[in-house]
């Protein structure tokens, strides 16, 4: 039963993390509705009034994606590690089905948790981040209410999607079968994989289709605003056939990215174990793609927007005055809250290294007999972790490059009257904080696994699981 619920703490962080966030966001929201209520001049505008809680929710929406891919993937790495314990169950009489719902009922519950916990913390951090807008005189005092039903509708939605994902993520238990319990299991192979052809096929549909989308709302872009709705739904749509198919995708890109680590043996075997499971390694490295994507998405569209603005202001400086002032804080603004969601992407990854490497007992161990000091173990894990992140980096600047400039395009096409092609801005400061983080986590997510993989003993090899 320890296990069981020590295997679920990265659940209940991403959920605890996920339900802040979007208590915090309706929280503040809600504070600055009130306080432009109440102002004289913005008081009277409907829209500032309508968008605000809709960009909250827009946001709350990404973060909960973000947070449901991670808790699959996160959930999927915890069955893969549990196989030999299920496939024992299995042995003695239960059923596949039976330890699917003991997975999912284990998901509810920490949703659960999470969900509560992160009401609490979010109503904490607005009130506290009001007190300090108040005294900074940032905001005026308002009369605002904290205990406001709305906040649960994302606590809701968090427990709904934990469970969800947490039922998705441990499909794989329809597939163990009782023999693996004398046996050594193993993930699925690359072959394996790629004859899943209901997957594949979905997967090939979704980028299909949610590529038309986006080309469509481009070319709507050209003479209407709203082209940037359809561009969003084939955004959505490509992106999650692209999620589906990281099983695909990945092991290519780690196996071209583990060739810049050299040819030590802990280099070469860091490299075969990033694409040796595939089905582990993208779910590693999927959620890093996802946030790396989002900034990246949002980054280039700004650039872009920022870009057409400067060229408004040399044209019409009497015009645009103040107007760059006021972009970059808004820019701030959403660079934080698209930061978030990356966060929690991050944090999957992290997650779900430390658990690989923890189901990876045995194999750690073996290397040990054959002769690997523990400094080899430590720049193997090291490495892998690094072509995982190099990988997952590299992918998402590619995708978010492109969402970003068909967001621009499809939003700001039409903006000076006339069709135009907007030139994609390239957001160099934001490439470079991402390679930064980049190496950041590398160093975080490989700290507790390689500490962990210097300890294991050559005789584990020749223990049994």
């Amino acid at each position: 039963m320890r296990a069981r619920l020590k295997d679920q703490i990265p659940t209940l962080l991403v959920a605890l993390l996920a339900g802040t966030f979007g208590v915090l966001l309706l929280h503040v929201t809600g504070m600055l509705a009130v306080a432009i209520a109440a102002d004289s001049v913005t008081g009277e505008s409907d829209t500032v009034a309508l968008m605000l809680p809709v960009v909250a929710w827009v946001f709350i929406v990404i973060a909960i994606y973000v947070s449901a891919v991670v808790t699959s993937n996160t959930v999927a790495t915890v069955v893969a590690g549990r196989t030999r314990l299920i496939a024992l169950l299995r042995l003695i009489g239960s059923s596949a089905r039976a330890e699917r719902g003991r997975i999912a009922r284990e998901g509810l519950a920490v949703g659960f948790a999470g969900a509560a916990a992160g009401v609490l913390l979010g109503t904490l951090a607005a009130f506290g981040l009001e007190r300090v807008a108040v005294a900074t005189g940032v905001m005026p005092a308002v009369d605002y209410q904290y205990l406001n039903v709305s906040v649960l509708l994302p606590a809701i939605a968090v427990v709904l999607t934990t469970w969800l994902a947490s039922w998705v993520g441990s499909r794989r238990v329809l597939r163990v079968r009782p023999i693996e319990a004398i046996g050594q299991s193993v993930e699925s192979g690359r072959e394996e994989l790629v004859r899943r052809r209901g997957r594949n096929i979905a997967a090939v549909v979704l980028v299909v289709l949610g590529t038309a989308l986006l080309a469509a709302g481009i070319v709507v872009g050209l003479v209407r605003p709203e082209g940037v709705l359809i561009g969003l739904l084939g955004g959505i749509l490509s992106f999650s056939g692209v999620v589906l198919a990281a099983h695909v995708v990945m092991p290519p890109v780690l196996r071209l990215v583990g060739r810049l680590f050299g040819r030590s043996p802990a280099a070469r075997i860091a490299a075969e174990n990033a694409v040796r499971n595939p089905e582990r390694a993208s779910r590693m490295t999927i959620g890093l793609v996802i946030g790396v994507t989002l900034v990246t998405t949002f980054s280039v569209t700004m650039e872009s927007y920022r870009a057409m603005i400067h060229a408004a202001i040399e044209a019409q400086p009497e015009v645009f005055a103040g107007v760059e002032g006021m972009l970059n804080v808004t820019i701030a603004i959403f660079a934080v809250l698209i930061g978030f969601s990356a966060l929690i992407a991050a944090i999957g990854m992290v997650n779900t290294l430390s658990l690989s490497v923890l189901q990876r007992t045995r194999e750690l161990g073996l290397l040990r007999a054959l002769g690997f000091e523990a400094r080899q173990l430590r720049g193997m894990i090291v490495a892998e972790a690094a072509a995982l992140t190099v990988a997952a980096t590299l992918t998402g600047l590619v995708l978010g490059f492109v969402y970003g400039w068909a967001g621009a395009q499809a939003l700001l096409g039409g903006a000076q009257g006339q069709p135009v092609f907007i030139f994609p801005g390239i957001p160099w400061a934001m490439i470079g904080i991402l390679v930064v983080a980049a190496g950041l986590l590398t160093a975080v997510a490989s700290i507790a696994p390689a500490r962990r993989a210097m300890r294991v003993s050559p005789v584990v090899a020749l223990a049994t699981d």
